[in-house]
């Protein structure tokens, strides 16, 4: 893999949604601060290879990965093709992240009724075996949480990109994958050391994925329990998805996923700014540059 094991990436939706010159400067600046990677989001597929194309552009070390690409929303054949043009023209730095997205988006979309998330996955994968020239297995992950998926993943590409998981769902995950995939999960951060104010800001970006049966359905298989997932999030919930604290806090939740197996962190930042269009149902649109170059040295030193 082109992206450099046992260091650190950024993941951020303003990657995706931010303006194309607000989204550059933030890549351009990760890449100065010594981010081994930046992850970009996907929601309905469109313009995401344009938005590929102008990262991979502005950079020139830096991996891009999408994190993830939404296959309800997404032909195969012109991610292949996209695919192909993209990595020929930036030395392999794209790395393809993979999902079958979630029920609620899917169908509020209108792309179709959410069914057979396993065998629509495979039936995508084929897809792109089949293109010409296609997407080799090693250049692709699966967003993959539950048994089934990692096992796909395993079989059919590098390896496994996990969203909002804790350190015991990485060992599990791991251990489904084998010591020779690719494992990287998200890490959530929130650099505030107030209990209060870390978990509100907490809560305000968890508040979405509270709301979807993929991420509540693999907590529960975590250990968490209906009133963890319940009224907002438990603080026991919060806690565990979300690595709030001082730096050496910070410093030893991440290396406990680590520990636990990954193979490289995709961190992503939160605070009151970058969530404010969250609490008001928006997409998240900002970067919180602050936050990137002071942990900058903690997460790649």
């Amino acid at each position: 893999m082109v992206m450099s094991t046992g260091v650190t990436g950024l993941w951020s939706s303003g990657l995706r949604f931010a303006g194309t010159d607000d989204a550059v400067a933030a890549a351009v600046r990760a890449e100065e601060l010594g981010y081994a990677s930046v992850w970009v989001p996907d929601a309905d597929g469109k313009g995401l290879f344009d938005r590929l194309s102008a990262l991979l552009s502005a950079t020139g070390r830096i991996t891009v990965a999408t994190g993830v690409l939404n296959l309800w929303m997404n032909d195969p054949k012109t991610v292949a093709q996209r695919y192909a043009e993209l990595t020929a023209a930036h030395e392999g730095r794209l790395l393809l992240g993979i999902g079958v997205s979630h029920a609620p988006v899917v169908e509020g979309s209108g792309a179709g009724v959410y069914t057979r998330p396993i065998a629509r996955t495979a039936e995508f994968l084929d897809a792109l075996d089949a293109a010409s020239p296609p997407v080799p297995a090693g250049k692709r992950l699966l967003a993959a949480l539950g048994p089934r998926m990692l096992d796909l993943a395993r079989e059919r590409t590098a390896g496994a990109h996990s969203y909002l998981v804790t350190p015991g769902h990485t060992r599990a995950a791991r251990a489904a994958l084998g010591a020779d995939r690719l494992l990287v999960p998200e890490v959530t951060v929130v650099a505030e050391s107030d209990p209060g104010r870390a978990r509100e800001i907490a809560r305000a970006g968890l508040a979405v994925y509270l709301t979807l049966p993929n991420y509540v359905n693999n907590w529960l298989r975590s250990g968490f329990t209906e009133d963890d997932v319940a009224r907002g999030g438990s603080d026991r919930l919060v806690d565990e998805l979300v690595a709030w604290g001082g730096d050496e806090t910070i410093a030893a939740r991440l290396q406990a996923f680590r520990d636990a197996g990954a193979d490289h962190l995709a961190v992503q930042m939160w605070d009151r700014d970058t969530l404010a269009a969250s609490r008001r149902g928006e997409t998240q649109t900002g970067f919180p540059l602050a936050d990137w170059e002071r942990l900058a040295p903690l997460l790649n030193g």
